[in-house]
């Protein structure tokens, strides 16, 4: 110990006679490396954008490409690429996954196809990556928005514009493009969407433009054919041009009108062929390439954008197509200047660096001339402080080192001793289990002596005990492996068979659920050395689990076969069930392991065993989660593997000790007893099938029972609307906090007592049940006494509240409803005094005020105040009017009328039989 505490004194010796040799380097290093992370801190702080443009050479294209960038110069801080696929989908495939790799902050695609894309563009979107899609759509809502013109109503535009031009007569050829398409299929759509609505207007011809623009030996054949054709609608502009090249060759181009779609400025584009009469229209179509890139700044910036954005579309025609151009050489001439504009701020921003650097530069020089004279003197002074400081240091060290070591000892004896206080605990809990599953055994085996309706409790009993008790043994087989005492005795052992003998005990269970429970094998034998015990708890823990996860009238696979390459056999056992996370595949036989999307009870050491239990085999265990769960179990044929002295002689039958759970009475087709109109119903919610079967089974003679698995809670509470809820916490979709919290605030169930079972103890379980509302929470297990009396207790005050508010209808504030049930009533009322005098004012009318169908107006009151909703507002107009023949001296006639009486007869008859005294002996 003496040499270690000698060796680090010189060791720290030398580091700092090296510091001070290096502090000067190290210094100008930190300098460097500050200016280099100013500049890496500026380039991280860029935005990287991305955008794949499907076409090049189209003039359209060509002008999206034009105005983003012209868009992109004005953020300093955003780099733009923009990648080329030239019609071809492979290329736009690789360059949208080089924008994915290369971490791109947001995707602008313009997508060639639909379908070969769609794959892509959703891997990018579920990467998080925002998606904007320009002017094309897909076959996918995977992406985070879609900007572009709405190309049916750029077909339905030119449509209109030709039959009103036309005076809904017209002889038309059409030529479409790209119908694989959603520009070229919504533009033809909404084309003949508007055409098909005018009979004289009709479609002589529809001609392909997609490969080569217009098809023009069929555009002449048409021509001749058909003479007396006037009219040519076109894909696009340049399509529309060369159609009008064909007429004028034929000396047609003065009878033919032409349409065409984009609407480009420029000399070639579609507001100057209008303009010189080569067309006669051009829908606009803008290129959204500027709009795009705001948009995906504005989603960069965390802002909400729409998911489907439309740019404004516009006829142009001779009528202004003058103005369009003044407007769009103004737009060009102000984007030239700008342009010119950030050029010149570039260059000043090079000069301003280049001299700020230089300052910067200069003024650290000084700084550490300055400090490196502060810091000599500093260091002669504290170097021998430090000396001693590191001395006492390794002293703490060497004690601290020296009581790390005790401690670490004591805490291994303490935890040995807990350990051994479990487990011996464990082998205690087997004695009186033993009793309780041979008792149980003794009872149930002589059927006669067990009434009728107590086999269910005798057959839930029995069960969870044979639970409980593997519970125990998979407790006692984990200290075994922590202390390496599992005694491994392999046999020679025709696997098949074994499997098939396990495989057997969960057959009942298949066929009850209706699962698709197979056995399969490459051969009829398969020998090789297992321990048949250790075996039997690996396949009884993955069945388990199999089962445990797969739906009823899911499948399970037990599959075995020999590998072709090497000498060895598999297992496998696949389910269809929910599947295991990507994220979490690696941490399946981690101990105490429980999947996020497991609202299962599970210990989490099942899985563990069985790998430690397959590596004392010299085995592996392989899952994999696609469309279900699939173990694979690989064992070696052989026993070249194995330790000689360990392998045991085949005698004993093996029987195996894990019996899967069963019923010999299905405890979920227990037939429910008939509606009982004077019976309250309770709902009870909880995904335990024999715990919602033993409670059902338990209040069914006193109540009409509605039982729920967890599946559709909510709907089915708001369905049956019944008179109180009992919900377990844990549930397969939403919890008990979140179903209880649901209904308190939705109007129509708010009035409904919740109580709440869990297993969960603790305050903070506690506090959440009181947020979100829940009348009662009781703990797990609980008394059924104490459930049966909280039901009473709970429906008596309920019905305490009615009888009280139905005999003082003004004292809303003090009933003991909920607030959101006391602001109900209160709202009612309003509406009620509002309507007061109005005699047709009906119930229909009051429930669409309230928001709410009068069928669930009707079992609101009647859960809350048990009164019909017509008799509680007649109730009202009584008490309104009683209070008038009191106070005032208004005649009967008047105060009926007031009240919303129809006739004084009728308002008499009705105050007659609530206060047997007519209006008139009232006031005397």
């Amino acid at each position: 110990m003496f040499n270690i505490v000698t060796k680090l004194f010189l060791l720290s010796k030398k580091i700092y006679v090296m510091l001070n040799r290096i502090k000067s380097i190290i210094i100008l290093l930190l300098f460097f490396a500050c200016l280099s992370c100013h500049r890496d801190n500026a380039q991280d702080h860029r935005k990287k954008i991305g955008f794949s443009q499907c076409i090049s050479g189209d003039q359209w294209r060509v002008a999206m490409d034009y105005s983003m960038k012209l868009e992109a110069s004005l953020y300093p801080d955003v780099d733009l690429t923009i990648y080329n696929a030239e019609r071809n989908s492979e290329k736009q495939i690789q360059q949208i996954q080089k924008m994915i790799d290369e971490g791109m902050d947001a995707i602008i695609i313009s997508p060639l196809e639909s379908d070969s894309l769609t794959p892509i563009i959703e891997k990018a979107y579920q990467k998080n990556i925002p998606v904007i899609l320009v002017d094309r759509k897909i076959n996918t809502d995977q992406f985070t928005t879609y900007l572009g013109a709405d190309n049916l109503e750029v077909g339905r535009l030119a449509a209109k514009y030709l039959i009103s031009n036309s005076k809904r007569k017209a002889r038309v050829v059409e030529v479409f493009a790209d119908l694989d398409t959603s520009p070229g299929k919504e533009r033809t759509q909404g084309f003949n969407e508007v055409i098909k609505r005018f009979p004289g207007v009709s479609v002589v011809g529809r001609l392909d433009g997609t490969k080569r623009g217009l098809p023009e030996k069929e555009f002449e054949m048409l021509l001749e054919k058909n003479p007396d054709i006037n009219y040519v609608f076109a894909f696009n502009d340049d399509i529309a041009n060369q159609a009008w090249k064909v007429a004028r060759r034929k000396g047609l181009e003065e009878k033919i009108k032409f349409i065409g779609v984009d609407g480009l400025n420029g000399s070639n584009g579609g507001i100057h062929l209008v303009k010189d009469g080569v067309l006669a229209a051009s829908i606009l179509y803008p290129t959204g390439g500027s709009e795009a890139l705001k948009t995906a700044l504005a989603i960069l910036k965390g802002e909400k954008v729409p998911k489907y954005n439309k740019l404004t579309t516009i006829v142009i025609d001779s009528l202004n197509a003058d103005i369009m151009i003044n407007q769009f050489d103004k737009i060009t001439q102000q984007q030239t200047d700008i342009e010119l504009q950030q050029n010149t701020i570039k260059k000043q921003e090079i000069a301003f660096t280049t001299q700020y650097n230089l300052t910067r530069l200069l003024t650290f020089f000084l700084l550490v001339i300055l400090s490196l004279a502060i810091y000599s003197v500093y260091s002669a002074v504290t170097i021998l402080r430090k000396k001693k400081l590191l001395e006492d240091t390794n002293e703490k060290i060497l004690s601290q080192r020296n009581e790390i070591e005790r401690f670490a000892d004591e805490l291994k004896i303490s935890n040995d001793e807990k350990l051994n206080f479990f487990t011996g605990l464990s082998h205690e809990f087997k004695t009186p289990l033993t009793l309780i599953m041979n008792a149980i055994d003794s009872v149930t085996s002589d059927k006669s002596i067990i009434a009728e309706t107590n086999k269910k409790d005798f057959y839930l009993i029995h069960n969870n005990s044979r639970r409980l008790l593997r519970l125990i043994n998979q407790l006692l087989d984990y200290r075994k492996i922590e202390e390496k005492k599992f005694n491994f005795n392999p046999a020679l052992t025709n696997v098949v068979s074994f499997s098939k003998q396990i495989f057997k005990e969960f057959a009942r269970e298949a066929t009850r659920r209706n699962i698709n429970y197979t056995f399969k094998s490459s051969h009829e034998v398969i020998e090789a050395f297992i321990d048949k015990n250790l075996m039997d708890k690996v396949y009884f823990n993955l069945l388990s689990n199999a089962f445990k996860f797969t739906p009823d009238n899911g499948s399970i696979n037990v599959s075995i076969y020999k590998s072709l390459e090497d000498d060895s056999f598999k297992i496998s056992i696949k389910d269809s069930g929910m599947g295991i996370p990507d994220n979490e595949i690696k941490e399946v036989f981690s101990t105490f392991y429980q999947g996020s999307n497991n609202y299962k009870n599970s210990s989490g050491i099942g899985l563990s065993l069985s790998k430690n239990f397959i590596d004392l085999h010299h085995g592996k265990i392989e899952v994999s989660s696609k469309n279900g769960t699939e173990f694979t179990i690989t064992l070696k044929l052989g026993k070249d593997h194995l330790i000689p002295n360990s392998i045991v002689n085949n005698e004993s039958t093996f029987v195996t000790g894990n019996d899967y759970e069963y019923l010999d009475i299905d405890l979920q087709s227990s037939e429910e007893l008939k509606s009982d109109e004077e019976k309250h119903t309770i709902l009870i919610i909880e995904d335990n099938v024999d715990l919602l079967d033993f409670i059902a089974l338990k209040l069914e003679p006193n109540y009409n029972v509605i039982k729920c698995n967890g599946t559709k809670a909510i709907e089915t509470a708001l369905d049956l609307i019944p008179d109180i809820i009992i919900c377990d916490l844990n549930l397969p979709e939403l919890s008990g906090f979140e179903i209880c919290e649901i209904l308190k605030k939705d109007t129509r169930t708010s009035h409904i007592p919740t109580i709440i079972l869990t297993a969960q103890d603790d305050d903070n379980s506690f506090v959440k049940a009181l947020q979100a509302n829940a009348d009662l929470f009781l703990t797990k297990p609980f008394n059924l006494k104490v459930l049966k009396e909280s039901i009473k207790g709970l429906l008596f005050n309920r019905e305490k509240i009615r009888y009280y508010y139905t005999n003082n209808l003004n004292k809303v504030e003090e009933l003991g409803f909920g607030a959101q049930d006391r602001d109900f009533i209160k709202k009612i009322n309003d509406l009620i005094s509002k309507n007061l005098d109005n005699s047709s004012f009906s119930v229909e009318e009051l429930a669409e005020h309230l928001n709410i169908s009068r069928v669930q107006l009707y079992r609101k009151m009647k859960a809350l105040l048990n009164i019909n909703i017509s008799d509680y507002i007649n109730n009202i107009r009584l008490e309104k009017a009683k209070e008038l023949l009191k106070n005032t001296t208004l005649t009967v006639s008047e105060i009926a009328y007031s009240c919303g009486f129809s006739t004084p007869n009728y308002f008499s008859t009705s105050f007659k039989n609530k206060y047997n005294l007519s209006p008139k002996e009232f006031r005397t």
